[in-house]
């Protein structure tokens, strides 16, 4: 059976991975993207369901007022003896890191309130060794140098020709690395908590930025993986092992035992999790449309998966990378072709899972189904810069070429209220086809970018409009956005310029997510006009294999 990669694409970080009878089973990161987690299910390791996010209520999970590209960081799947397992981080901002765990019996049901473990670190994992005792892994994150670096950057910033403190800050990233290695400490299941002391087994390769860790036991020994590099383009996967769990573990002889290559067409490949029983690895990467200039991730990070094999010595080593990886480019020899992944008309009185919205347990107070049957109504809240409560679902782009086609009904009457289609990468990167209110032209169209905080209201001058029914269009080709709207749904006219994709990307925003095709409304005066969505059909191109 022929697998291409990525097995999950579109932004789905950070997997883990077990198998529980004839069931293969993924968990992937989603930052501020909530409910929190993705997981998905295959039989076969080539084609994967999304079946849950498991975090679901405020008890659970609650970001509001983080930032972009902060919330659920790297978490962890495991399972034993009739119980799934889930770990993950809550980042509330850079170095405030808390870590939690939720279990339920059955992975598609309810999971349960969570057990709040420690705050040292993040990408927490748990091990169950066959000795029937539990084990927490994360790395070690020191706090303290963090605020330095902080107020010494601030510094820097305002004073770039000091020398004096450019030598602090050189002298304390060298002495006092944030990254500090990977800690362990025992989880007693009886009582649900911690004991014993945490204690480091792992200082990193001389690769550092040590993060990611998970633990195996094989051959008599115990096995150590971990992501450094960083998560980017010097992202890695390093192994290390040792007979006693608590150390000295040493370092493989050929480390790392994954790096992507320059003109790798995966690039970004770390932070992977090995299924120990199949022989099989899955890891994150990312697919730049411009390999050479290191930019262009505008699907994100995504997931793959390769097959690894043990040598006589008793080291694993990475048999098969890139399996089959499909090209991004168009050719005459490889033509595109068009599949309808998403089609929702609003029938239902459950929200696709293929969606989410942002930080919180408020799609009650966003959105309904049921106020009018057949359509998706948004009630406005927040601006759509806000990091609080905004009405904004949305869902992945998982190709690089793709139509998205909404229409909405929607009579704003202030000049704050708007509805429309994102090509959205998070509240401070985005573009946004919207409906608005002038009080000399009445309803009009425009285009509201974001670039990083720099904000253009009018990207494209008021189109006035006075038709009840609006069709909105957003086609991307690779690194090109055009929108394009329609009052009968026939004749499509341009909506401003064409738009730069690569800005949506990780590379441009320093974030570790990705492109969203997103529905909106915004009534930030309090007022809760709402917008009344009847569909979202997104076709969504693929090369020809």
């Amino acid at each position: 059976m022929e697998i291409s990669n990525p097995i999950l694409p579109g932004f789905n970080p950070d997997p883990s991975i077990i198998k529980v009878n004839d069931t293969y089973y993924i968990a992937t990161s989603t930052f501020e993207w909530y409910p929190g987690v993705q997981i998905h299910k295959s039989k076969n390791l080539k084609n994967w369901q999304l079946i849950q996010h498991p975090l679901v209520r405020d008890s659970q999970l609650n970001m509001l007022g983080s930032t972009y590209s902060m919330g659920v960081w790297a978490p962890c799947l495991s399972y034993d003896s009739g119980t799934f397992y889930l770990i993950y981080t809550n980042a509330k901002q850079a170095g405030i890191t808390h870590n939690y765990l939720v279990t339920t019996t059955d992975i598609e049901g309810i999971w349960s309130d969570p057990i709040y473990l420690h705050s040292r670190g993040f990408d927490p994992s748990l091990f169950h060794d066959d000795n029937g005792k539990t084990w927490l892994l994360s790395m070690y994150f020191d706090h303290l140098p963090w605020s330095m670096f902080v107020d010494l950057n601030k510094n820097l910033i305002k004073n770039k020709a000091n020398t004096r403190i450019l030598e602090q800050y050189n002298i304390l990233k060298k002495e006092k690395p944030l990254f500090k290695g990977i800690i362990i400490q025992e989880y007693d299941k009886k009582i649900k908590k911690l004991i014993g002391k945490p204690k480091k087994i792992f200082n990193g390769s001389k690769i550092g930025i040590t993060e990611g860790p998970h633990l195996y036991k094989k051959n008599g020994y115990y096995y150590l993986l971990t992501a450094e590099g960083g998560t980017s383009y010097g992202h890695c996967v390093t192994l290390a092992r040792s007979k006693q769990l608590l150390g000295k573990y040493e370092i493989h002889p050929k480390n790392p035992i994954m790096r992507a290559e320059k003109h790798d067409y995966l690039q970004k490949t770390g932070h992977a999790d090995i299924l120990m029983t199949e022989d099989i690895m899955v890891y994150l990467c990312s697919r730049p449309l411009d390999t050479k200039n290191k930019k262009g991730s505008i699907l994100g990070r995504e997931t793959a998966i390769c097959k690894v094999s043990w040598d006589k010595n008793n080291w694993l080593n990475v048999k098969n990378k890139k399996l089959i990886s499909p090209k991004s480019n168009r050719s005459k020899t490889n033509p595109m072709i068009e599949k309808t992944l998403l089609y929702d008309d609003f029938t239902s009185t459950k929200l696709n899972t293929h969606f989410q919205w942002l930080r919180g347990d408020i799609f009650n107070e966003i959105a309904s189904l049921q106020a009018r049957p057949n359509y998706l109504r948004l009630l406005g809240k927040e601006m759509i810069t806000s990091n609080f409560k905004q009405s904004l679902i949305a869902t992945r782009q998982i190709s690089f070429s793709y139509e998205a086609t909404t229409v909405i009904e929607f009579e704003p009457n202030n000049e704050n209220q708007m509805a429309g289609l994102s090509a959205f990468y998070c509240n401070e990167l985005f573009y946004y086809a919207y409906i608005g209110y002038d009080q000399k032209i009445g309803k009009f169209l425009s285009i509201m970018t974001n670039d990083l905080g720099d904000i253009n209201l009018f990207q494209t001058p008021p189109i006035p409009i006075s038709e009840y029914r609006i069709y909105l269009k957003a086609k991307v080709d690779h690194q090109s956005l055009q929108f394009y709207y329609s009052l009968n749904e026939e004749n499509w006219f341009k909506l401003g310029i064409e738009l730069d994709m690569f800005k949506l990307s990780d590379e441009y925003s320093s974030g570790f997510t990705g492109a969203f095709i997103a529905l909106a409304c915004q009534d930030p005066i309090g007022m809760k006009k709402h917008a009344d969505f009847d569909y979202l059909k997104i076709n969504f191109f693929y090369n020809k294999n």
